[in-house]
Protein backbone atom coordinates (compact mmCIF):
# COMPACT_ATOMS: atom_id res chain seq x y z
CA UNK A 1 0.00 0.00 0.00
CA UNK A 2 2.80 2.28 -0.59
CA UNK A 3 1.38 5.80 -1.69
CA UNK A 4 3.70 7.10 -4.87
CA UNK A 5 4.18 11.10 -5.76
CA UNK A 6 1.48 12.53 -7.20
CA UNK A 7 -1.60 10.50 -5.65
CA UNK A 8 -1.97 13.60 -3.24
CA UNK A 9 -1.48 17.15 -3.65
CA UNK A 10 0.72 18.50 -2.27
CA UNK A 11 -0.98 20.92 0.51
CA UNK A 12 -2.70 17.38 1.78
CA UNK A 13 0.75 15.75 1.45
CA UNK A 14 2.56 18.79 4.05
CA UNK A 15 -0.30 18.16 6.16
CA UNK A 16 0.13 14.13 6.19
CA UNK A 17 3.61 14.73 7.13
CA UNK A 18 2.94 16.99 10.08
CA UNK A 19 0.58 13.89 11.59
CA UNK A 20 3.29 11.88 10.78
CA UNK A 21 5.92 14.01 12.49
CA UNK A 22 3.72 14.79 15.07
CA UNK A 23 3.28 11.06 15.89
CA UNK A 24 6.87 9.84 15.55
CA UNK A 25 7.49 12.46 17.91
CA UNK A 26 5.34 11.13 20.76
CA UNK A 27 6.17 7.51 19.73
CA UNK A 28 9.88 8.37 20.43
CA UNK A 29 8.92 9.68 24.19
CA UNK A 30 6.83 6.54 24.86
CA UNK A 31 8.90 4.11 23.35
CA UNK A 32 10.98 5.45 26.41
CA UNK A 33 8.86 3.17 28.50
CA UNK A 34 8.70 0.25 26.26
CA UNK A 35 11.99 -0.38 25.31
CA UNK A 36 15.19 -1.81 28.05
CA UNK A 37 17.71 -3.37 27.40
CA UNK A 38 16.69 -6.59 26.07
CA UNK A 39 13.97 -5.44 23.70
CA UNK A 40 16.24 -2.48 21.92
CA UNK A 41 17.78 -4.36 19.93
CA UNK A 42 14.94 -6.85 19.30
CA UNK A 43 12.78 -3.84 18.10
CA UNK A 44 15.69 -3.15 15.45
CA UNK A 45 14.82 -6.95 14.11
CA UNK A 46 11.23 -6.71 14.46
CA UNK A 47 12.09 -3.42 11.44
CA UNK A 48 14.20 -6.08 9.50
CA UNK A 49 11.99 -8.96 9.45
CA UNK A 50 9.05 -6.48 8.33
CA UNK A 51 11.59 -5.20 5.45
CA UNK A 52 11.82 -8.82 4.39
CA UNK A 53 8.27 -10.09 4.83
CA UNK A 54 6.67 -6.79 2.72
CA UNK A 55 9.02 -8.58 0.33
CA UNK A 56 6.71 -11.64 0.11
CA UNK A 57 3.79 -10.62 -2.19
CA UNK A 58 0.99 -13.27 -2.04
CA UNK A 59 -1.80 -13.29 -4.30
CA UNK A 60 -5.22 -12.38 -3.04
CA UNK A 61 -7.29 -11.87 -6.11
CA UNK A 62 -7.39 -12.34 -9.84
CA UNK A 63 -4.22 -10.03 -11.17
CA UNK A 64 -3.66 -8.89 -7.48
CA UNK A 65 -1.49 -9.15 -4.68
CA UNK A 66 -1.20 -8.03 -0.85
CA UNK A 67 1.76 -7.67 1.15
CA UNK A 68 1.98 -7.41 5.09
CA UNK A 69 1.74 -3.93 6.27
CA UNK A 70 3.38 -5.02 9.84
CA UNK A 71 1.87 -2.51 12.07
CA UNK A 72 -0.13 -4.93 14.37
CA UNK A 73 3.07 -7.32 14.42
CA UNK A 74 5.30 -4.18 15.33
CA UNK A 75 2.79 -3.25 18.18
CA UNK A 76 2.36 -7.23 19.47
CA UNK A 77 5.98 -7.45 19.89
CA UNK A 78 7.55 -4.60 20.92
CA UNK A 79 4.87 -2.13 21.76
CA UNK A 80 2.76 0.47 20.35
CA UNK A 81 4.87 3.69 20.53
CA UNK A 82 7.78 1.52 19.60
CA UNK A 83 5.98 0.11 16.54
CA UNK A 84 5.07 2.92 15.13
CA UNK A 85 9.01 3.79 14.91
CA UNK A 86 9.62 0.01 13.24
CA UNK A 87 6.99 0.95 10.68
CA UNK A 88 8.37 4.06 10.20
CA UNK A 89 12.11 3.18 9.91
CA UNK A 90 10.75 0.50 7.12
CA UNK A 91 9.00 2.99 5.19
CA UNK A 92 11.86 5.39 5.37
CA UNK A 93 14.50 2.90 3.99
CA UNK A 94 11.78 1.89 0.90
CA UNK A 95 11.72 5.08 0.39
CA UNK A 96 14.89 6.09 0.11
CA UNK A 97 16.73 2.52 -0.85
CA UNK A 98 14.45 1.25 -3.48
CA UNK A 99 12.26 4.01 -4.53
CA UNK A 100 9.03 2.33 -2.72
CA UNK A 101 6.92 4.66 -1.57
CA UNK A 102 6.98 8.82 -2.69
CA UNK A 103 9.63 11.39 -0.95
CA UNK A 104 6.93 13.80 -0.98
CA UNK A 105 4.01 10.56 0.12
CA UNK A 106 6.08 9.75 2.86
CA UNK A 107 4.11 11.52 5.57
CA UNK A 108 0.83 9.97 4.11
CA UNK A 109 2.37 6.30 4.12
CA UNK A 110 3.71 6.89 7.75
CA UNK A 111 0.42 7.81 8.61
CA UNK A 112 -1.67 5.28 6.61
CA UNK A 113 0.80 1.85 7.05
CA UNK A 114 1.97 3.01 10.75
CA UNK A 115 0.06 5.08 12.92
CA UNK A 116 -3.72 3.91 11.72
CA UNK A 117 -2.57 0.02 11.66
CA UNK A 118 -0.58 0.34 15.15
CA UNK A 119 -3.47 2.66 16.63
CA UNK A 120 -6.43 0.18 15.13
CA UNK A 121 -4.43 -3.22 15.82
CA UNK A 122 -3.47 -2.46 19.04
CA UNK A 123 -6.91 -1.11 20.43
CA UNK A 124 -8.43 -3.99 19.30
CA UNK A 125 -6.12 -6.60 20.33
CA UNK A 126 -5.81 -4.93 24.16
CA UNK A 127 -9.82 -5.09 24.10
CA UNK A 128 -10.04 -8.52 23.31
CA UNK A 129 -7.89 -9.76 25.90
CA UNK A 130 -9.66 -7.91 28.78
CA UNK A 131 -12.40 -10.34 27.75
CA UNK A 132 -10.79 -13.33 26.47
CA UNK A 133 -9.03 -15.99 29.49
CA UNK A 134 -5.13 -14.86 30.13
CA UNK A 135 -3.53 -17.66 27.99
CA UNK A 136 -0.74 -17.36 25.27
CA UNK A 137 -3.33 -18.58 22.42
CA UNK A 138 -5.43 -15.36 23.14
CA UNK A 139 -2.61 -13.13 22.77
CA UNK A 140 -2.26 -15.51 19.38
CA UNK A 141 -5.90 -14.80 18.60
CA UNK A 142 -6.07 -11.36 19.93
CA UNK A 143 -2.72 -10.83 17.44
CA UNK A 144 -5.07 -12.52 14.09
CA UNK A 145 -8.28 -10.26 15.06
CA UNK A 146 -6.48 -6.89 15.09
CA UNK A 147 -4.18 -7.52 11.71
CA UNK A 148 -6.67 -8.52 10.21
CA UNK A 149 -8.90 -5.26 10.97
CA UNK A 150 -5.88 -3.11 10.77
CA UNK A 151 -5.63 -3.71 6.79
CA UNK A 152 -9.09 -2.57 5.87
CA UNK A 153 -8.87 0.41 8.13
CA UNK A 154 -5.50 1.61 6.58
CA UNK A 155 -7.15 1.34 3.06
CA UNK A 156 -10.14 3.59 4.58
CA UNK A 157 -7.70 6.04 6.00
CA UNK A 158 -5.92 6.37 2.60
CA UNK A 159 -9.15 6.96 0.82
CA UNK A 160 -9.99 9.65 3.25
CA UNK A 161 -6.83 11.18 2.63
CA UNK A 162 -7.57 11.23 -1.12
CA UNK A 163 -10.68 12.63 -0.52
CA UNK A 164 -9.44 15.52 0.72
CA UNK A 165 -6.44 15.90 -1.41
CA UNK A 166 -6.69 13.69 -4.49
CA UNK A 167 -5.13 14.97 -7.71
CA UNK A 168 -7.22 13.16 -9.77
CA UNK A 169 -11.36 13.13 -10.27
CA UNK A 170 -12.74 9.51 -9.35
CA UNK A 171 -15.92 9.05 -7.20
CA UNK A 172 -15.02 8.27 -3.65
CA UNK A 173 -17.55 5.37 -3.09
CA UNK A 174 -15.62 3.65 -6.08
CA UNK A 175 -12.23 4.30 -4.45
CA UNK A 176 -13.69 3.42 -1.09
CA UNK A 177 -15.25 0.03 -2.29
CA UNK A 178 -12.25 -1.13 -3.94
CA UNK A 179 -9.90 -0.31 -1.31
CA UNK A 180 -11.52 -1.57 1.52
CA UNK A 181 -12.49 -4.73 -0.44
CA UNK A 182 -9.29 -6.13 -1.77
CA UNK A 183 -7.76 -5.01 1.38
CA UNK A 184 -9.82 -7.35 3.91
CA UNK A 185 -8.49 -10.10 1.64
CA UNK A 186 -4.96 -9.02 2.29
CA UNK A 187 -5.84 -8.81 5.72
CA UNK A 188 -6.31 -12.09 6.35
CA UNK A 189 -2.76 -12.87 4.73
CA UNK A 190 -1.50 -10.21 7.48
CA UNK A 191 -3.43 -12.02 10.61
CA UNK A 192 -1.84 -15.06 9.56
CA UNK A 193 1.56 -13.87 9.35
CA UNK A 194 0.90 -11.65 12.19
CA UNK A 195 -0.42 -14.27 14.37
CA UNK A 196 1.63 -16.95 13.11
CA UNK A 197 4.70 -15.18 14.33
CA UNK A 198 3.53 -14.08 17.41
CA UNK A 199 2.81 -17.39 18.48
CA UNK A 200 6.20 -18.29 17.43
CA UNK A 201 8.25 -15.94 19.72
CA UNK A 202 5.59 -17.11 22.64
CA UNK A 203 6.67 -20.37 22.38
CA UNK A 204 10.52 -19.98 23.11
CA UNK A 205 10.50 -16.37 24.57
CA UNK A 206 6.96 -14.96 25.83
CA UNK A 207 9.11 -12.73 27.94
CA UNK A 208 9.90 -10.95 24.76
CA UNK A 209 6.11 -10.69 23.72
CA UNK A 210 5.23 -6.78 25.10
CA UNK A 211 1.75 -7.80 24.28
CA UNK A 212 1.95 -10.74 26.80
CA UNK A 213 3.55 -9.68 29.57
CA UNK A 214 1.20 -10.16 32.70
CA UNK A 215 -0.88 -13.15 31.59
CA UNK A 216 0.05 -15.26 34.57
CA UNK A 217 -2.56 -14.52 37.22
CA UNK A 218 -0.71 -14.52 40.71
CA UNK A 219 -0.59 -17.93 42.64
CA UNK A 220 -3.39 -17.25 45.89
CA UNK A 221 -3.19 -18.82 49.51
CA UNK A 222 -5.64 -18.90 51.75
CA UNK A 223 -4.44 -17.45 54.94
CA UNK A 224 -6.79 -16.72 57.58
CA UNK A 225 -9.97 -17.93 55.54
CA UNK A 226 -9.32 -15.11 53.02
CA UNK A 227 -7.18 -15.54 49.78
CA UNK A 228 -4.26 -13.82 49.33
CA UNK A 229 -1.32 -13.42 46.81
CA UNK A 230 1.51 -16.13 47.51
CA UNK A 231 5.02 -14.00 47.84
CA UNK A 232 6.92 -14.20 44.26
CA UNK A 233 9.24 -16.86 43.99
CA UNK A 234 12.90 -15.02 43.48
CA UNK A 235 13.45 -16.08 39.77
CA UNK A 236 17.16 -18.13 39.15
CA UNK A 237 19.55 -15.64 38.16
CA UNK A 238 20.37 -17.99 34.95
CA UNK A 239 16.47 -17.17 33.60
CA UNK A 240 16.47 -13.53 34.83
CA UNK A 241 19.38 -12.89 32.59
CA UNK A 242 18.45 -15.13 29.87
CA UNK A 243 20.49 -13.62 26.72
CA UNK A 244 18.44 -12.70 23.45
CA UNK A 245 21.01 -13.23 21.46
CA UNK A 246 19.62 -16.96 20.10
CA UNK A 247 16.33 -14.99 19.60
CA UNK A 248 18.13 -11.76 17.47
CA UNK A 249 19.99 -14.61 15.38
CA UNK A 250 17.21 -16.93 14.43
CA UNK A 251 14.58 -13.50 13.45
CA UNK A 252 17.88 -12.16 11.65
CA UNK A 253 19.06 -15.45 9.49
CA UNK A 254 15.22 -15.82 8.85
CA UNK A 255 14.59 -12.15 7.62
CA UNK A 256 18.13 -12.55 5.44
CA UNK A 257 16.92 -15.84 3.80
CA UNK A 258 13.04 -14.63 3.24
CA UNK A 259 14.55 -11.05 1.98
CA UNK A 260 17.43 -12.94 -0.13
CA UNK A 261 15.87 -15.99 -1.63
CA UNK A 262 12.71 -16.60 -0.74
CA UNK A 263 11.35 -13.05 -2.17
CA UNK A 264 12.42 -14.21 -5.87
CA UNK A 265 9.21 -16.02 -5.39
CA UNK A 266 6.82 -13.94 -4.75
CA UNK A 267 4.00 -12.61 -6.96
CA UNK A 268 4.65 -10.19 -9.32
CA UNK A 269 1.16 -9.02 -9.94
CA UNK A 270 0.50 -5.18 -8.54
CA UNK A 271 -0.75 -4.52 -5.02
CA UNK A 272 -4.04 -4.00 -3.28
CA UNK A 273 -3.51 -0.36 -4.14
CA UNK A 274 -1.88 -0.28 -7.82
CA UNK A 275 -4.57 -2.54 -8.96
CA UNK A 276 -7.14 -0.34 -7.59
CA UNK A 277 -5.49 2.79 -9.04
CA UNK A 278 -4.73 1.19 -12.28
CA UNK A 279 -8.02 0.17 -12.29
CA UNK A 280 -9.90 3.22 -11.02
CA UNK A 281 -7.83 5.89 -12.81
CA UNK A 282 -6.01 6.98 -9.53
CA UNK A 283 -2.54 7.06 -11.04
CA UNK A 284 -3.48 9.04 -13.84
CA UNK A 285 -1.25 11.63 -12.61
CA UNK A 286 1.51 9.66 -10.87
CA UNK A 287 4.99 10.64 -10.72
CA UNK A 288 8.63 9.02 -11.15
CA UNK A 289 10.23 8.46 -8.13
CA UNK A 290 12.82 11.01 -7.04
CA UNK A 291 15.38 8.04 -6.46
CA UNK A 292 14.40 5.92 -9.47
CA UNK A 293 17.69 5.98 -10.71
CA UNK A 294 19.38 4.92 -7.25
CA UNK A 295 21.35 1.33 -7.39
CA UNK A 296 18.73 -0.99 -5.48
CA UNK A 297 15.40 0.85 -7.42
CA UNK A 298 12.69 -1.54 -7.53
CA UNK A 299 14.24 -3.91 -4.99
CA UNK A 300 17.18 -5.20 -7.59
CA UNK A 301 21.07 -4.28 -7.79
CA UNK A 302 22.31 -2.25 -10.55
CA UNK A 303 24.89 -3.59 -13.28
CA UNK A 304 23.58 -7.31 -12.13
CA UNK A 305 21.91 -8.69 -15.11
CA UNK A 306 20.78 -12.14 -12.96
CA UNK A 307 17.26 -11.84 -12.02
CA UNK A 308 17.75 -14.14 -8.77
CA UNK A 309 21.71 -12.86 -7.37
CA UNK A 310 20.37 -8.57 -7.91
CA UNK A 311 16.98 -9.03 -6.36
CA UNK A 312 18.23 -11.33 -3.48
CA UNK A 313 21.29 -8.99 -3.02
CA UNK A 314 19.15 -6.00 -2.36
CA UNK A 315 16.59 -7.51 -0.26
CA UNK A 316 19.57 -8.20 2.18
CA UNK A 317 21.06 -5.11 1.52
CA UNK A 318 18.18 -3.89 3.19
CA UNK A 319 17.43 -5.95 5.51
CA UNK A 320 21.09 -4.68 7.24
CA UNK A 321 20.14 -1.31 6.55
CA UNK A 322 17.49 -1.46 8.03
CA UNK A 323 18.49 -3.74 11.24
CA UNK A 324 21.24 -1.22 11.52
CA UNK A 325 19.24 1.91 11.21
CA UNK A 326 16.10 0.70 13.18
CA UNK A 327 18.62 -0.87 16.35
CA UNK A 328 20.92 2.72 16.57
CA UNK A 329 17.57 4.59 16.89
CA UNK A 330 16.27 2.03 19.76
CA UNK A 331 19.34 1.49 21.32
CA UNK A 332 19.67 5.92 21.29
CA UNK A 333 16.06 6.10 22.67
CA UNK A 334 16.92 3.25 25.17
CA UNK A 335 20.20 5.55 26.68
CA UNK A 336 18.22 8.35 26.52
CA UNK A 337 15.31 6.85 29.26
CA UNK A 338 18.78 5.65 30.94
CA UNK A 339 20.06 9.27 31.60
CA UNK A 340 16.56 10.35 32.78
CA UNK A 341 16.28 7.78 35.03
CA UNK A 342 19.75 8.19 36.40
CA UNK A 343 19.15 12.36 36.35
CA UNK A 344 16.32 11.85 38.70
CA UNK A 345 17.63 9.61 41.11
CA UNK A 346 20.58 12.04 41.59
CA UNK A 347 18.28 14.91 42.36
CA UNK A 348 19.00 16.60 44.90
CA UNK A 349 16.03 18.30 46.30
CA UNK A 350 17.19 22.23 46.62
CA UNK A 351 18.05 23.49 50.62
CA UNK A 352 14.80 26.35 51.73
Amino acid sequence: MHVPDGFINAPVSVAAAVVAAGAVAVSLRGARRELDERTAPLAGLVAAFIFAVQMLNFPVAAGTSGHLLGGALAAILVGPYTGVLCVSVVLLMQGILFADGGLTALGVNVTVMGVVTVVVAYALFRGLLKVLPPTRRSVTAAAFAGALLSVPAAAAAFTAIYTVGGTTDVPVAKVLTAMVGVHVLIGIGEALITAATVGAVIAVRPDLVHGARGLTAPLKLRVGGELVDAPAAAAPASAAARSTKPVWITGLVTALVLAGFVSFYASASPDGLEKVAADKGIDAKAEEHAAAGSPLADYSVKDVPDARLSGGLAGVIGVGATVLVGTGIFWTVRRRRAQDLTATSTAVPSAR
